[in-house]
């Protein structure tokens, strides 16, 4: 949901932040025996003073002036990849935790990070926030001819050619990257512009290590840099006298000539900034050690808040990130995983006393939030389908199937409390699967160590997982469904749910039965998978349509809501389907929700359903109204297991309320279907003046 322009309570998350900023100042004022210790320790042995000036001690530079509140402000960020995707998020959490001006990111990256953080933003709808996209691939050609050792290959390089490909109007931008976290208003780095002279175009913090001093270890061999050096995880860049100066024309001999004699970038973009400043030292404004805490693996960052306790960003510059070993790691770590746990949706918050920026459409969904009446006994459900949900789509790396034209995804969704399905359901289908996953921020922290933990999950990459962040007090399933659907990438899609194992051949089955019966070419088809389900909790599962009538007539299976709502499934006519041997079609009825393979682009899912009943019902309804034909598969089947009943389906069997406000949807849906298919929408009325489900 949107903000309405007024303050909103910070909630657990962002009260435990508050807690640790109050314990930063705490522990580094000397407030807690180790921390206390810092001020007193001695500098290491050897080690000249830190900074050029005594730039590195914030506590003796005089403070700028912060920019006006509502000038916008600009940050240079490179991600690609589905890890770095993520970690910009958290990145951009803290940045919008503190800031109080708008903000403008200029995002150079990959197709993939553009897919994910495209819908994100689009999705995040955080006011005074723009976003502009780069294509990495157009850069690459520019930066491909330097050998690079660094981890983060070509991508690490691109920081070098920003002045060439931002808009020429822009005249200064903060560039950061991925790994660091803001713990100040971005506006204080921003003010430092102003301690630059005439001829100072980077501002850079001191490398917090001794790599370019090149004693680390034996025949270590750093690029040239001007003492110690310059860490490039936070620049300052005065684009305007970047490009008056020629810089391409600047640092791409220097690049060149130094490796006639090193044979690679170990550092990436770091190397050849540090050897143009070392050639040219007037062009560098060093900046407070405290804009770029380094925890690198031979950090002397500890020299830096020893000395100032008002440390602004954290940067984990080593491959190791968060596991890097560092006597104080376990203290900025807390820090960083509060802002990955965070809440995005606090941060929905518009800047007071700026001109309205809002996202696309924000206007519109807070105009008609607006008009909902709280007192309207259906609130919470006109409410909830309202509320857009922040999504962030492949939250893990994916590695999509090759293409195929008879190929078909999985397609369900879930939240925390069915995370326990998803390794048996891996066991189940060998094929591709998109999954959307209700989650708060922390879960979905939970979700990624669960799968990285799981020998079964963890060695399948065909497997999709798309986070839609929760909000709101109903389940918004077909929403989800509707992302996860949008997601797959295979030209036919298996309509099912996460409490449901498909036969172990199901896959193979349902390929051969599409390239035989090819549902999106001539008539428009929908291939029924029969649906069963057991009470038991152990269970065997039958590895063949024979077993599986063997179990039914022993009484260890039912047809899926034989007991509590037949309704449902009876149109698939499970009689017929024990002696079939071809597929046969049936006839839809009232309340017919059987699980489906349908080509990707059939009808998406009524968004208005939320919480339990006639969700699927309605989809089916689309099918039908499209004129879809229903074709039962002689040998697939698919069976449900017992689980604990969800919040929304005890609310449904518990509050009459409840139950009227979903006939209030079904007959406003119906009403749509008139609107748009006519007169051949009237049979449809029946369905909806049928009993409510029991289930």
């Amino acid at each position: 949901m949107l903000p309405r322009g007024r303050p909103r309570a910070l909630g657990a998350a962002g009260l435990l932040l508050l807690l640790l900023l109050l314990l930063t100042g705490f522990f580094l004022l000397g407030g807690y025996p180790e921390y206390g210790q810092l001020r007193e320790a001695a500098a290491y042995d050897g080690d000249p003073p830190a900074g050029h000036g005594g730039h590195n001690r914030s506590a003796c530079a005089p403070q700028p002036p912060l920019p006006p509140k509502c000038e916008l402000l600009h940050v240079a960020i490179v991600c690609a990849g589905y890890n770095s995707s993520r970690e910009v998020v958290t990145l951009v959490k803290s940045m919008l935790f503190y800031r109080k001006n708008p903000l403008h990111l200029h995002l150079v990256t990959d197709a993939m990070a553009r897919n994910i953080l495209g819908t994100l933003f689009r999705t995040w709808m955080v006011p005074a926030v723009v976003v502009s996209f780069y294509d990495a691939e157009e850069l690459k050609p520019q930066i491909s001819w330097i050998p690079n050792k660094h981890y983060s290959g070509l991508y690490g390089l691109m920081k070098l050619v920003l002045p060439g490909i931002l808009p020429s109007s822009l005249t200064q931008v903060i560039v950061l990257d991925t790994d660091v976290t803001f713990a100040s208003d971005i506006a204080e780095l921003w003010a430092l512009f102003a301690h630059f002279s005439d001829k100072q175009v980077i501002g850079l913090v001191e490398n917090q290590s001794d790599w370019y001093l090149g004693n680390l270890w034996k025949n270590h061999r750093p690029w040239p840099a001007l003492g110690r050096g310059f860490n490039t995880g936070v620049i300052l860049l005065r684009l305007d006298r970047l490009r008056q100066a020629g810089w391409e024309q600047m640092w791409k001999p220097i690049a060149r000539r130094v490796l006639l004699t090193l044979p690679a970038t170990s550092l990436a973009d770091q190397d050849i900034f540090n050897a143009v400043i070392k050639e040219h030292p007037g062009l560098v404004q060093p900046l407070p050690c405290v804009w770029n805490v380094q925890l690198s693996d031979h950090t002397l960052a500890e020299r830096c808040y020893s000395e100032t306790a008002d440390f602004k960003v954290i940067h984990w510059n080593s491959p190791k990130k968060l596991r890097v070993k560092n006597k104080h790691a376990e203290f900025f770590r807390n820090l960083y995983l509060t802002f990955l746990g965070y809440d995005g949706k606090l941060l929905r918050r518009e800047l007071f006393g700026c001109p309205s920026q809002l996202p696309p459409g924000a206007e519109q969904l807070q105009g008609a939030l607006a008009h909902l009446d709280e007192e309207d006994p259906c609130f919470e459900f006109r409410q909830q389908q309202l509320t857009v949900h922040r999504v962030h789509i492949t939250f893990l790396p994916h590695e999509p199937p090759p293409p195929r034209p008879h190929d078909v995804t999985l397609v369900a969704q879930l939240s925390m409390d069915r995370l326990q399905m998803l390794e048996v359901l891996c066991r189940h289908w060998p094929g591709p699967m998109s999954l959307a996953l209700y989650l708060t921020d922390a879960e979905a922290q939970q979700f990624l160590h669960f799968v990285e933990a799981s020998p079964v999950l963890s060695a399948r990459q065909d497997v999709a997982y798309h986070v839609v962040y929760r909000e709101g007090p109903l389940y918004p399933v077909n929403q989800l469904r509707n992302v996860a659907l949008a997601q797959a990438l295979t030209p036919y899609v298996f309509l099912s749910d996460i409490d449901f194992l498909p036969a172990y051949s199901l896959y193979d089955y349902l390929r051969a039965s599409i390239e035989q019966l090819e549902p999106g070419s001539r008539q428009k088809a929908a291939l029924v998978v029969p649906a069963f389900e057991t009470l038991h909790y152990r269970f065997s599962f039958p590895s063949s349509k024979a077993e599986l009538l063997a179990l039914l007539d022993a009484g260890l299976l039912y047809t899926f809501r034989h007991h509590e709502w037949p309704r449902g499934h009876v149109p698939t006519d499970y009689a017929r389907w024990r002696e079939a041997r071809v597929p046969y079609r049936v006839q839809w009825a009232a309340d017919y929700e059987p699980y489906v393979v349908v080509p990707r682009d059939c009808p998406r899912y009524d968004p208005r359903f939320v919480g339990f009943g006639w969700n699927k019902v309605a989809h089916i309804v689309e099918l039908d109204a499209q004129e879809y034909e229903l074709l039962v598969l002689p040998e697939a089947f698919t069976i449900h297991l017992p689980h604990a009943p969800s919040l929304d389906l005890s609310r449904f069997r518990a509050s009459p309320a409840y139950r009227d406000c979903l006939q209030a949807l079904k007959e406003e849906f119906h009403q749509d279907l008139s609107r748009h298919y006519g007169a051949a929408a009237l049979k449809y009325l029946t369905a909806l003046q049928q009993p409510q489900s029991p289930a």
